[in-house]
């Protein structure tokens, strides 16, 4: 399995993307490749709102009439597997990240029994950094073709 992940990886429609992926801390190969798989053309999205929206890791919303906005559960759009490699390179993200791990701590202080709304929002915040260093990657890759 890991040597056909190794060898999808190497073509070169996916090699710059997994490539550029692989450089943050915490993406490896599988999660590099299943994001880059999941997403595939990078430019459909305008926001990275809208990844975030895409992989199911934003809040659910209840609004009816004139009770306020109330934030539930997340929506568990998209790919579980694809959520489960992100939370895998979350975990890794905070664990050997200094940045990522403030983030994480700041978000535990302010409710202490919350670690799993605090390690979502890590995660939200994952797969937007990559879709815009993929995106920045492929603005590059365009400029040095000259397109």
């Amino acid at each position: 399995m890991n040597e056909a992940m190794r060898e999808l990886a190497g073509t070169p429609r996916w090699k710059p993307v997994v490539d550029e992926l692989q450089k943050e801390k915490g993406v490896g190969l599988m999660c590099a490749l299943k994001y880059a798989t999941d997403i595939g053309d990078f430019s459909r999205f305008r926001r990275g709102r809208q990844v975030g929206s895409f992989y199911g890791v934003v809040p659910s919303s209840h609004e009816s009439g004139d009770t306020n906005d109330r934030k539930g559960h997340i929506t568990r759009e998209g790919s579980p597997s694809g959520r489960r490699v992100l939370c895998q390179s979350t975990w890794s993200r905070v664990q050997h990240d200094k940045q990522e791990r403030q983030v994480y701590l700041r978000l535990i202080e302010r409710n202490p029994k919350k670690k799993k709304i605090a390690l979502v929002a890590c995660m939200r915040r994952l797969t937007v950094k990559l879709w815009h260093v993929v995106l920045t990657a492929q603005l590059k890759l365009r400029a040095e073709a000259g397109v």
